[in-house]
């Protein structure tokens, strides 16, 4: 899966002086140096979140003050025996919370997923959304949520359009999977490929709205398909809850190998790397995170473009350290733009994914003029 700690570890002194990802080497330098410092920088990380998790709990249409918050969390995890406005605690436990904590969900997973496939494909500009799999997952959706039994109750529609989201995105990353089974996995065809899927699939989208569904329901799913957490519930928390810390820990097991493949593939073969094997893990990672995060928010772009870039700045190249920050600063940047999101124009609400694409298309441009493509 991985190569072995001390062979790798022999390019670390070059990972810092080299572009990984489209990390100047400048940048990379500065990074925390000492295990103390880098430990320091994640507990940090840690309590900015947990800040931002109740400060965004807080944040609405309806403002909600720290101690109506703390009465509610203490009441709900048995430390409190006062009772509660029904309306502030179904407000804030019902429907706050558990989109508070989808946001930092699936901030994280995005985040890990763009930061995995910069290095897998070596190419500065990937994101989850590379590989084809949001299109597909929005297809499946789409369709699901079209279709009679899909309608038949508020539950049924619920469940299929999840389900819908999930059987999209396998069938994506399957076709992807089939079309570079004979041309191999090399950077530029996975790149190449995902892009034909993605707009596979994106036509497909098109198709099924135009041909199928009602005014109201091609609002409703527009809408959807732009990103928003409002329909975040305590049972797709918890399957986010379990999904990602396991895609983060498998990227992070496979954290040398990523070191070894953002130097090429000739250079990880030659220090022991199964290549063709460890893409094809962290496809399939990325892969199961996108669909979960799409199935349950709809599409949110840029998240795993933007965070990975930034970070690196911070705290260099090397994966190891660079993914569990990363991890931290997604879900941080998730929960604050969601915030952003319910009070720019409150009492409306805009998808969280305008603005992420607001905030990700003048970072695409200058990553891209540091690159000298533009």
């Amino acid at each position: 899966m991985s190569a072995e700690p001390g062979v790798v570890d022999l390019l670390l002194p070059a990972a810092r002086d080299v572009r990984v990802a489209g990390a100047p080497p400048s940048r990379a330098r500065g990074g925390p140096r000492g295990g103390a410092a880098r430990a320091g920088l994640l507990l940090a990380g840690v309590l900015v979140l947990a800040v931002s998790v109740a400060a965004g709990t807080r944040i609405g249409a309806a403002d909600v003050g720290w101690t109506d918050l703390g009465r509610v969390l203490g009441a709900r995890l048995g430390l409190g025996t006062a009772p509660l406005p029904p309306l502030l605690d179904s407000l804030v436990w019902d429907l706050r919370l558990p989109r508070v904590l989808m946001a930092a969900l699936v901030g994280a997973s995005l985040a890990v997923c763009g930061t995995v496939l910069q290095a897998v494909t070596r190419n500065a500009l990937a994101d989850p959304y590379l590989l084809g799999v949001s299109s597909g997952a929005s297809a499946g959706a789409v369709t699901a949520a079209v279709l009679p039994l899909a309608l038949a109750g508020p539950g049924a529609g619920t469940l299929g359009v999840t389900g819908g989201a999930l059987v999209g995105a396998l069938l994506s990353f399957g076709l992807l999977l089939a079309l570079l089974r004979r041309t191999g996995l090399d950077s530029v065809r996975i790149v190449l490929t995902g892009v034909v899927v993605g707009q596979l699939f994106t036509a497909l989208t098109s198709l099924v709205l135009m041909a199928s569904a009602d005014a109201d329901t091609t609002r409703a799913l527009t809408h959807w398909l732009l990103g928003s957490m409002a329909p975040a519930r305590w049972d797709a928390v918890a399957v986010c809850a379990l999904v990602t810390p396991l895609g983060l820990a498998a990227a992070w097991l496979c954290a040398n190998a990523l070191d070894g493949l953002a130097f090429g593939a000739d250079t990880a073969a030659s220090l022991g790397i199964g290549v063709r094997r460890t893409r094809m893990l962290l496809l399939v990672m990325t892969a199961v995170l996108t669909s979960v995060a799409v199935a349950t928010v709809g599409a949110i772009g840029f998240v795993g473009l933007i965070v990975p870039h930034g970070v690196r700045l911070v705290v260099g190249p090397l994966h190891r350290v660079l993914l569990p920050h990363a991890a931290l600063a997604g879900a941080v940047f998730l929960v604050w733009t969601d915030a952003l999101a319910r009070v720019a124009f409150a009492p409306r609400e805009i998808p969280v994914g305008v603005i992420t694409a607001l905030l990700g298309v003048p970072l695409f441009l200058l990553v891209l003029r540091r690159k000298g493509e533009l």
